[in-house]
């Protein structure tokens, strides 16, 4: 078995010797073009360890989401999350489907948490690939020191404002923002991993529409320290992207079932309960293929 770091060794030193990346996210930085020379490098390294089977249900769903998009619509892209590579191998698999996969894959920006600029320089590299707009999570704040807390919440807040500012300037001129509502990898020995941040409502709130999609297949197994340790697995992987919802649709309806709950909440969990039923549904699927 192969960690992470032994199986892109070589790619490693190919991506740190061309990315270029700001380990410190400030409010100046938060827009990140993706780094076409990188992309690759993950993409052939993946196509080693996706089994004969891997690839995509329910395109029909992306291709309407990208021509909403493409009218000028905001859209909004909802994934599961269980590994660093997430994004990337969903950009391999779509963009696998023809041209207009292509498109759907090119249209993407990711909502990327500071972490991964700032935690390693070899995750940073990798995560350079891909466009994203970085923003500072909430969840950052869990265990700091008093002072140490009142300079993070100055810093996450000027971050976030400048996020936000990008996002507007964005989301309606044809792309697909990417989110993992979650906020985190799920890791089987926490379910907290899999609930969905609150935040998510809000991003609901203020784009026209969304479409959620279950990632199902094992090709990596988390280590519980250090994520460059993963354990590397061969699998079938499939992406499946539900149908297309109104986001204020999607919202009333939630909200309605759950009247005297946190709207908050109550909206976040509907979410993960669509990602869920997706996987699950995917998963009997996939375990024949296996």
């Amino acid at each position: 078995m192969e960690t992470l770091i032994e199986f892109f060794r070589e790619e490693v030193k190919a991506a740190m010797a061309v990315a270029n990346v700001d380990m410190v996210i400030t409010k100046d930085n938060v827009y990140q073009e993706g780094n076409a020379a990188i992309v690759p490098l993950i993409e052939r390294r993946l196509d080693s360890i996706m089994l004969d089977g891997s690839g995509v249900d329910g395109l029909e769903n992306l291709e309407e989401l990208l021509s909403k998009a493409e009218a000028g619509k905001s859209c909004l892209l909802l994934l599961e999350h269980y590994t660093n590579f997430d994004l990337s191998v969903f950009s391999l698999l779509v963009k696998r489907t023809g041209p207009r996969g292509a498109a759907i894959a090119d249209a993407i920006i990711a909502i990327a948490g500071a972490k991964l600029n700032e935690d390693n320089p070899v995750v940073a590299a990798f995560a350079s690939g891909y466009t994203r707009i970085v923003i500072y999570p909430s969840s950052y704040l869990k265990g700091l020191e008093p002072e140490a807390k009142e300079a993070e919440v100055l810093r996450g807040l000027s971050i976030n404002r400048a996020a936000m500012k990008a996002l507007d300037s964005v989301k309606t001129t044809g792309k697909l923002v990417l989110i993992f509502p979650a906020g985190t990898r799920y890791r089987p020995w926490d379910p907290e991993t899999k609930k969905g941040v609150r935040e998510i409502d809000s991003y609901l709130k203020s784009f026209d529409y969304m479409c959620c999609v279950a990632l199902n297949g094992d090709i990596l197994r988390i280590d519980r320290n250090d994520m460059t340790q993963d354990i590397v697995n061969k699998d079938v992987v499939r992406v499946t992207a539900g149908p297309v919802h109104s986001c204020a649709e999607f919202r009333e309806r939630a909200r309605k079932e759950r009247p005297e709950e946190d709207a908050k909440r109550v909206v976040v969990d509907a979410v993960m309960a669509e990602l869920e039923k997706l996987h699950l549904e995917a998963e009997a699927k996939r375990s024949s293929m296996s």
